[in-house]
């Protein structure tokens, strides 16, 4: 993009103030490198960034990217083996707990938000933890180093802490003490890095010592007591040891950072991106501007654009369409009407859109893409400088007229002025006809009536005004687009208070073709106005239908919502209904095991199964809320074959053998085998120490139809011995057994204690025991049911 038209158009401004958005180096200098970009995929892509950036600063105040200083020069120290000071390193660990930050900042929203392009960006990000843990830990964001920077200096600068504070203690017996009455000032000092007190001239003997310096009027001599020298030579000399290991230290970080300078200078540039997208998103609020679409047709349509260098509260927004049904529009009007702010806003707002900033538009505004964008645009001169400013403007035409390509906008303040009338108009329509051959878009604005007619007789090409209220007298800035502008010499003539014969006169002078213009000008602005009228009547119609829609709306959600409370209010009462009624099938169905102990055969073990499901069906389940993370559970409780499962109905764990149909499923549960519903399944994580080919339960003993009265957990890890003490307990009551055995081993006791601590909690075991001391003793439990 040639670099004119940035000045034309005034892009420098809106670099300037994206600049007192950012806060890093790398971030200026991306906003002063900013140019209009010419590939549509580059375009949309700094467009997505920019989306991403308004997103984040909406809802969570923007990318965290704080003040980061240029660290570039100091890389390249490193690389050349240097030693950086306090200052730099800080810098460098400043850009590396950035880094952390941001990619901490982004991981947390990935379930939250779908960025378009910042989660590609993350991915250049390098995490260097260690080190910058190790800086973070050595250096101060200052630049001084901590005590913790390396044990020797810690010990250093302790031994710094202890000397001086033994100088204070001595020091304070000369300040405090009776030989106080010596000093100028019961203060103390330092000069030339030494501890000293004021002496009073007269008693410079009175403390032996050293004389490091004097008052200005001499009355005044700054002592070191001979007491405190031995100690001020240690503190000296802890004092360079310190120095020697700062130093040390320094270029021990510097050589611990040497490895990795390409990759932090490759994460403060993408830092000084993270900037940028921050800095346009800002800007984009400040604006209130939208995003545009991206037409690789060059199907620009701007609506009610707005010239962002211009008061928002002043400033007047147009729609401004071309390339659809035209590549060439003609936009005449008065002066002071608008046509050159028209004109710009179009320039300006076309090339902010092509560099992936948000432009002052209203939604569902496209821009082109162009590979070049060209202006002719300067204000009118006065008499004497017509000469210049049409040589001015001619020179400027021929340079765009040799750069011009089927792929260019180029835009034309007062084609042809500046010289004779009907050559100016004359030359206007030759350069438009040109510019037309080339297939260029192009928009001019003009004085010349000529230039109406070829704007309604020429293909492609379109006229437009800047309407002008001839009541007030004033312009409105508003762009008419399809309407040429006319004359409003007479009516204005006529308001201010010219005599009527001189008007129509005047009107008598004018030839025929200007009269018929003029009316047909008229009859489209009628037209106009008329439409405009019927449009305005179809909002007012479209607004009421709208909060008709509204408060139907508002209706059917209060409706919705009370509906829903009520169905809440009932299941909960059901449910409760159904406990109660739980617990009496629950000793009913404890008689029936009873009268099957005493009477076998009597009742069958399917019907209690039967007997118990339905009661649970009678159970109402509470919706979930709809919410993707519940829906997201929902899916990953899909059922399959193999997976382990709850059964609600009989509180027991199995495996999914085979799906009857979507209602049914067969679940082992133990030795069971059972056709189950679907909604009795719940989908539990199996256990790490689970495996095909473990049995759920290992029992010892057989040749029953049921399971053996006898459990066998000796061998197993106390979780898996729990869990299938829990299958097994429930089997044997299932199949009604008054007692069972469970063998547990001595071992170290703690599956023993398991059991026993299980069969307290078990509300059906009547009691327990250990078994005689001839059928294994402590090392087997026996077990009798209710």
């Amino acid at each position: 993009m040639n670099k004119k038209i940035l000045k034309t158009l005034e892009y420098d401004k809106i670099q300037q103030a994206l600049l007192r958005q950012v806060v890093t180096a790398k971030g200026r200098q991306l906003v002063q490198d900013m140019v209009p970009l010419t590939d549509p995929v580059a375009v949309q892509r700094a467009l997505d960034e920019t989306a991403d950036g308004a997103s984040a600063l909406r809802l969570k105040g923007g990318i965290p990217v704080p003040q980061l200083e240029n660290i570039d020069p100091a890389l390249k120290r490193v690389d050349i083996g240097a030693v950086l000071n306090g200052q730099e390193l800080a810098s460098i660990s400043r850009v590396l707990q950035t880094v952390s930050a941001i990619d901490k900042f982004l991981t947390d929203l990935q379930d939250q938000i779908d960025f378009r392009q910042l989660y590609t960006l993350q991915e250049e990000l390098t995490a260097l933890p260690q080190l910058s843990r190790r800086l973070k830990t050595a250096v101060d964001p200052d630049g001084t180093l901590t005590d913790e920077a390396s044990p020797e200096l810690h010990g250093i600068r302790e031994q710094i802490k202890r000397i001086e504070s033994d100088i204070r203690n001595k020091m304070s017996e000369y300040t405090r003490g009776a030989q106080s009455k010596y000093l100028s000032d019961p203060i103390v000092t330092i000069r030339d890095d030494r501890y000293v007190i004021p002496v009073k001239a007269a008693y410079r003997g009175k403390f032996g010592g050293v004389v490091h310096d004097q008052s200005a009027t001499g009355q005044t001599l700054f002592v070191e007591p001979q007491a405190i020298v031995a100690l001020n030579n240690r503190l000296r000399e802890a004092q360079m040891a310190e120095t020697a290991e700062v130093n040390r230290v320094l270029a021990e970080l510097s050589n611990e950072l040497a490895p990795y300078t390409g990759q932090i200078k490759a994460n403060a540039a993408v830092l000084g991106h993270f900037d940028l997208i921050n800095a346009k998103a800002k800007l984009a609020k400040s604006q209130k501007a939208t995003e545009p679409l991206v037409s690789s047709d060059n199907d620009v349509l701007l609506r009610q654009a707005r010239h962002p260098l211009i008061d928002p509260h002043q400033v007047v927004g147009n729609d401004i369409p071309l390339g659809a049904d035209y590549q060439a529009m003609v936009i005449t009007g008065p002066n002071t009407g608008g046509k050159t702010i028209t004109l710009k806003t179009l320039g300006l707002l076309q090339l902010m859109g092509q560099s992936g900033l948000f432009i002052p538009a209203d939604d569902e505004s496209r821009i082109g893409i162009f590979d070049e964008v060209f202006a002719d645009i300067g204000d009118e001169q006065s008499i004497e400088q017509n000469l210049s400013t049409f040589s001015a403007h001619m020179d400027n035409i021929v340079h765009i007229l040799k750069q011009l390509s089927r792929n260019s906008l180029v835009l034309f303040d007062e084609l042809g002025a500046g010289t004779d009338p009907q050559e100016g108009a004359a030359l206007a329509i030759a350069i438009l006809d040109a510019v037309g051959e080339i297939g260029t878009y192009v928009v001019a604005t003009t004085h010349y009536p000529e230039l109406k007619l070829y704007g309604y007789n020429t293909p492609k090409t379109i006229n437009a005004s800047m309407e002008f209220d001839s009541k007030t007298l004033q312009p409105t800035y508003r762009l008419l687009v399809g309407v040429p502008g006319r004359s409003n010499a007479f009516d204005i003539s006529m308001r201010l208070g010219l005599p009527q014969p001189i008007v129509d006169r005047a009107k008598s002078m004018i030839s025929s073709d200007s009269h018929e213009l003029n009316n047909m000008i008229s009859d489209l602005e009628r037209q106009r106005k008329a439409a405009e009228n019927a449009r305005a009547a179809a909002q007012r119609q479209l607004a009421d239908a709208q909060a008709l829609h509204d408060e139907l709306a508002d209706a059917y959600k209060t409706f919705t919502t009370e509906r829903d409370a009520q169905l809440q209010q009932a299941k909960e009462k059901a449910n409760a209904m159904v406990d109660k009624a739980q617990v009496k099938a629950d000793k009913i169905i404890k008689q029936l095991r009873q009268m099957q102990l005493t009477n076998p055969g009597s009742v069958k073990e399917n019907q209690l199964i039967a007997a118990k499901t339905a009661l649970k069906r009678l159970h109402q389940d509470e919706p979930l809320q709809k919410n993707r993370v519940l829906r997201r559970e929902r899916e990953k409780q899909a059922l399959h074959v193999g997976d382990e499962v709850k059964v609600a109905s009989y509180d027991q764990t199995g495996t999914l053998l085979e799906q009857f149909d979507k209602d049914h499923w067969q679940v082992q549960m133990g030795i069971l085998k059972m056709k189950v519903p679907t909604s009795e399944l719940e989908k539990v994580k199996p256990t790490k120490q689970a495996s095909a080919q473990r049995p759920v339960v290992k029992v010892s003993g057989g040749g029953m139809s049921g399971p053996s009265t006898t459990l066998d957990l000796r061998g197993e890890r106390y979780e898996q011995a729990m869990a299938d003490l829990d299958q097994y307990i429930d089997a044997a009551l299932l199949a009604g057994y008054p007692s069972v055995t469970i063998i547990h081993g001595l071992g170290t006791g703690a599956i023993r204690n398991g059991v026993t601590q299980y069969l307290k909690r078990n509300r059906q075991v009547k009691n327990f025991g250990f078994s005689p001391q001839n059928a294994g003793g402590s090392g087997a439990t026996i077990v009798n049911f209710k």
